[in-house]
């Protein structure tokens, strides 16, 4: 069952414990409807993945994870394929999060959107309160986030169909139990845009900062975008937009990221000599404490 927009807004510990258990719940109840066989499968979308037997015996999953991270180092991502494999069928998160990765992205496997679905649904489905070490809390959050983009956009020709409003409780859970700042720049992007839940740029601001401070460059941008702009009713803060726009600017490494350039340059354009030149004397400070750690 889904959360009403209505629990979602509740604040404070008693709400957040909540809201965690709900989700907890929805993977759970949501794989034993899925055990009752194929039909069920259209009643939601999280299912475990049945993992095939890898050829090789290893010792542990922990000695199969080991020998498919240095296969995968070596260039034999096929070899890794298997060794991860095994590691996932004892129900190793690492293993289940990586061969997720892997077939997302066609990386040494073939491109398969629903197989890293399913993969990062177990990691999912086998999440706990207490969250385990940092190693698997993180992969834990990355699995959730993983899943709140399927939910979005849902898998052509697959029964994941497009769900903004479970896409809006996979976010929120990765972004307020796991501080995955992916999922809470996407959490974010649903805030800004009225998409699965209310439009509310504060809160939508609210999460880019937290993005932003881990150094996630796109919310660093739309930040900066919405703070010298005063976008939603914020009240404008040109100064710190045009420092945020800056960083984000400095950060851009591919392609993918030159609509990052365009906002930095129409805003930077638009900004006064004052204001830039406040917004360079800030930046000398931030590059400064951040040589010195």
């Amino acid at each position: 069952m889904l959360t009403s927009r209505a629990a979602r807004s509740r604040c404070g510990p008693a709400g957040a414990s909540a809201r965690r258990r709900r989700v907890i719940a929805l993977v759970a109840l949501t794989g034993a409807l899925l055990a009752q066989g194929p039909a069920a499968q259209a009643l939601d979308a999280l299912v475990r993945t049945p993992v095939p037997a890898a050829e090789k015996s290893y010792r542990s999953a922990r000695d199969a994870l080991r020998a498919g991270v240095r296969e995968y180092n070596a260039g034999d991502k096929e070899g890794a394929a298997r060794a991860l494999e095994y590691a996932a069928g004892q129900g190793h998160a690492l293993a289940l999060w990586k061969l997720g990765r892997m077939y997302a992205e066609g990386d040494g496997v073939p491109h398969d959107d629903l197989k890293a679905f399913e993969f990062f649904s177990r990691i999912a489905d086998a999440s706990t309160d207490d969250g385990g070490d940092a190693q698997n809390a993180a992969v834990t959050g990355s699995a959730f986030t993983a899943l709140g983009s399927y939910f979005l956009d849902g898998i052509k020709g697959t029964y994941v169909r497009p769900n903004p409003e479970r896409a809006y409780d996979m976010f929120n859970y990765a972004a307020s139990y796991y501080g995955d700042p992916n999922a809470q720049y996407n959490l974010a992007r649903l805030y800004l845009d009225g998409n699965g839940v209310e439009a509310d740029p504060r809160q939508a601001a609210r999460w880019f900062n937290l993005a932003a401070e881990k150094g996630h460059h796109p919310a660093q941008a739309l930040l900066g975008d919405m703070l010298v702009n005063g976008a939603g009713g914020l009240p404008q803060q040109r100064v710190k937009g045009l420092v945020w726009l800056s960083l984000a600017r400095d950060g851009v490494q591919s392609r993918k990221d030159e609509w990052i350039v365009a906002l930095y340059d129409k805003n930077w354009a638009a900004a006064s000599p004052d204001d830039r030149n406040e917004a360079q004397t800030q930046l000398q400070t931030v590059g400064s404490i951040k040589r010195k750690n």
